[in-house]
């Protein structure tokens, strides 16, 4: 029964991607502007095909929200390619931008590496997704793959076609061997950059910088661990300043939580035994225009 409850305080002390917390806290940013209106918000920001003709603005929560004025990541950079181009999702505020430029320049000073494959960002207008992420709404959150670039001339096709690679064993409790000091180079110098708010990954890369880390561990607190989180790390930006409507995560916890994550991994060798009085989970509901923040209307409705 001890390591229930063990289990269950790590999964709601680490803070995810996916956690019911993103799902509610943004309802205090919400208006009376959109109450009544059940219009499935998905569908609405799926086919935004273009960024708003607004001032750039987070509005609400990484998992209930929108973006004003999104900017779109260049297909390709000198030290990038956007990946998966046809899902539209290689946009963010210019903070998400410059940050994914910035950390691609790093990259590319690394043995192995031209610079970064970008996965996921957010929609044009931000906004639930069709498929896929449950945040990624604010145009803050970018999904960065483990692969290694070694081309940077990658055709649409290709950019449909090739996949990651995994970085996890044992399910995610240890690294495998395409995890590489580069990975762990590369992360670092996210984490350290003082626009992060959190990177998720699996549980056993964390361990493994934890236990390689022989400088200052400072940067470790934004290294959070994750379930999946192994073909690609995700980063998470703190809201930008002056964005009023932008509601940010809740604070890391203090210290660098490689206790903590050293626990997930144990748990992961040796999982507790099932709860028989758990109760399930309730389906996650659809996001409806009148469940986000009043702004989200103008959004769409604007040029």
């Amino acid at each position: 029964m001890t390591r229930i409850f063990a289990c269950l305080a790590i999964a709601l002390a680490l803070a995810s991607c996916r956690t019911d917390q993103e799902t509610t806290r943004a309802a205090a940013t919400l208006s009376t502007q959109n109450a009544g209106d059940n219009r499935i918000a998905k569908t609405l920001f799926g086919a935004a095909g273009q960024g708003s003709d607004q001032s750039p603005e987070a509005i609400g929560f990484y998992s209930r929200g929108c973006q004003a004025g999104g900017v779109q990541l260049a297909e390709t950079g000198p030290t990038w390619q956007a990946m998966r181009l046809s899902r539209n999702r290689n946009w963010g505020q210019p903070e998400l931008i410059d940050f994914v430029q910035d950390l691609s320049r790093f990259a590319a000073t690394q043995p192995g590496w031209d610079g970064l494959y970008v996965g996921d960002l957010s929609q044009p207008r931000g906004g639930p997704m069709l498929t896929g992420h449950a945040s990624h709404q604010v145009g803050l959150d970018a999904d960065i793959w483990m692969l290694p670039p070694d081309r940077l001339d990658l055709s649409r096709q290709e950019r449909e076609e090739l996949s990651s690679i995994s970085t996890r064993r044992a399910s995610g409790a240890f690294t495998n061997s395409n995890w590489t000091p580069q990975h762990m180079a590369i992360l670092r110098e996210a984490a350290s950059d003082p626009r992060v708010d959190r990177i998720f990954v699996f549980p056993g890369a964390k361990v493994a910088m934890c236990d390689a880390e022989t400088g200052d561990r400072s940067y470790l607190r934004q290294i959070r661990p994750w379930y999946g989180h192994h073909y690609h790390f995700h980063v998470r930006l703190q809201c930008p300043a002056g964005d009023a409507s932008c509601e940010t995560q809740n604070p890391v916890p203090r210290g660098d939580g490689c206790d903590q994550a050293r626990e997930w991994v144990d748990n992961i060798l040796n999982p507790p035994p099932p709860n028989p009085n758990a109760t399930p989970s309730a389906p996650r509901a659809e996001l409806t225009m009148a469940r986000l923040p009043g702004q989200c209307t103008g959004v769409l409705n604007s040029n």
